[in-house]
């Protein structure tokens, strides 16, 4: 079972990726935004640990949901970033204008998750030891994600894309005078 769910896991990260591609019509963006997914899991064995709830089956399932519910937050902010610059702000000007507007969505889509949840951690009722590792791998993955996502997300989209214009740069010949005016 353990290793099943460990190809569906990866099996939801290639789809995931494949979908934000075509999507955004950019192979970076997509892997700024899967940069999440490491920062969920560092907060589903913080929640583990703290909860002291072993890996699971369960567990699993709420790992492989974790990742199609933990990019939504990125999404909502790089999506913005990438707005404010086709409207022809600099990439510095659009990271720090899009964190405090996309703030209140990105903590309202977390909360509402994360708050629906808190009864199912508990694990009350029938069969609710079997959902309880399920909640507690989302909530604690999701709140890590969240916080981080505020934070590193916008740092990665920057030197990334700093690497993609670089790269891009080189390839068209133009010197690096040019480039630093555009960046």
């Amino acid at each position: 079972s353990f290793n099943d769910l460990f190809y569906a896991f990866l099996l939801a990260i290639v789809l995931v990726y494949m979908v934000m591609a075509s999507q955004f019509e950019s192979l970076v963006h997509p892997l700024v935004i899967m940069f999440t997914v490491p920062l969920a899991v560092v907060g589903v064995i913080f929640g583990l640990y703290i909860t002291n709830t072993t890996i699971s089956v369960p567990a699993l399932i709420g790992i492989i949901t974790l990742t199609g519910i933990v990019v939504n937050n990125a999404i909502v902010l790089v999506d913005y970033i990438n707005r404010l610059r086709d409207e022809g702000k600099t990439k510095i000007e659009s990271i720090l204008e899009a964190g405090p507007i996309r703030l209140r969505p990105i903590m309202m889509t977390a909360l509402t998750t994360i708050l629906g949840l808190i009864p199912l951690s508990l694990g009350r009722g029938d069969g609710g030891e079997l959902a309880q590792p399920i909640a507690v791998v989302v909530i604690s993955g999701l709140t890590f994600a969240t916080f981080l996502t505020l934070f590193i997300i916008p740092i990665f989209y920057s030197l990334l894309t700093s690497f993609r214009e670089i790269v891009l740069a080189k390839i068209k010949g133009i010197d690096r005078s040019e480039l630093e005016e555009k960046i």
